[in-house]
This record gives structure tokens, C-alpha cells and sequence, in this order.
């Protein structure tokens, strides 16, 4: 509906309306538009696999670092971080959301652990990896989080991993 209204378009009787329901029963549900749109994002963010094997710690962080940046920096994506974000007085969402990166770290670190790689511990990488490329995202964008994504990724990695 936000392609076909945009966002200021959306109404919870217009989305009521589409669904086939009246907008007491959204309103029931939801409590109100920012709680519901709230719910869409994290269901947006959620990861649609797991993520690629690549064969080694570093190459599978690597890639996986690239395409988190590039998938949460995009305009889509930062309006998904802003609506689950905005909905969300109790933190749960935040939480649903920071679940589905460590999920998919912690894939990859168990692949690694596998393969008899040395793997550094979850909460150091959700730390030092996934951390600081939400805080360029939300709150410094710039060439980070645009072309020089895969750049600003890959170091994050390197100093996690050092050689």
C-alpha cells in the first residue's frame, strides 16, 4: 500500500479497508497506525535465509557484514528501522530485531566452529561488527553506509579478525 498511497497515503480504515476488516478490529489488534506499521518492519527485517557458506570465518562475516549494511542502509531499510523503532515503547521489536542479526551470526560462527575455526564469541561480534554499522546507519550516514559500504564492512571485519 505505501507504493500504491505513499506513506502519508496510510490509514488504518484504508489498510482496514484493503484487509477486509472493519478499522476497530486493526485498532483492537494494534492500538493505533505507528504500532502496526511497528509490526510490519520487523516482519520486513526479518531475514529471508540463512546466511551464505562462503568457507571461512572471514569470508562468511565478510559477506554477510556487506549485505546487512547494504539491505539496512537502504532508504527501505532505514524506514523499516524507523517504523519497527517508533512503535515500539517497550523494546520488544528492537529486540525481535537484534534476535534475527544474532541469529545469523551465530549461524555463521557455528559453521565456523565446524570447520575447527577459531570463533570469537557472539556478543564480542554483535559488539564490535553489528553495533557500529547500526549506529552509522541511524545516526551518521554517509559513504559508510552508501557506496563505500562493502569498504567500512570489510574493515569492521579486519578488526574483528585481525590476520
Amino acid at each position: 500500500m505505501t507504493a500504491e498511497r505513499g506513506r502519508d497515503g496510510l490509514t488504518v480504515p484504508a489498510i482496514a479497508a484493503r484487509a477486509g476488516v472493519t478499522p476497530s478490529t486493526v485498532y483492537r489488534r494494534w492500538g493505533d497506525l505507528q504500532e502496526l506499521l511497528s509490526d510490519v518492519a520487523v516482519e520486513r527485517l526479518r531475514p529471508e535465509g540463512p546466511p551464505e557458506d562462503h568457507g571461512s570465518l572471514r569470508a562468511d562475516l565478510g559477506a554477510w557484514a556487506e549485505q546487512f549494511l547494504e539491505e539496512m542502509a537502504s532508504a527501505a531499510g532505514r524506514a523499516y528501522i524507523r517504523d519497527a523503532l517508533a512503535g515500539d515503547p517497550d523494546g520488544g521489536n528492537a529486540g525481535q530485531c537484534s534476535g534475527y542479526a544474532a541469529e545469523q551470526v551465530r549461524t555463521v560462527l557455528d559453521r565456523a566452529l565446524a570447520r575447527g575455526e577459531a570463533v570469537p564469541e557472539l556478543e564480542e561480534v554483535m559488539d564490535r561488527l553489528v553495533a557500529p554499522m547500526m549506529y552509522r546507519i541511524l545516526f551518521r550516514p554517509g559513504p559508510e553506509t552508501g557506496p563505500g559500504a562493502v569498504d567500512y564492512a570489510r574493515s569492521l571485519v579486519e578488526r574483528l579478525l585481525p590476520a
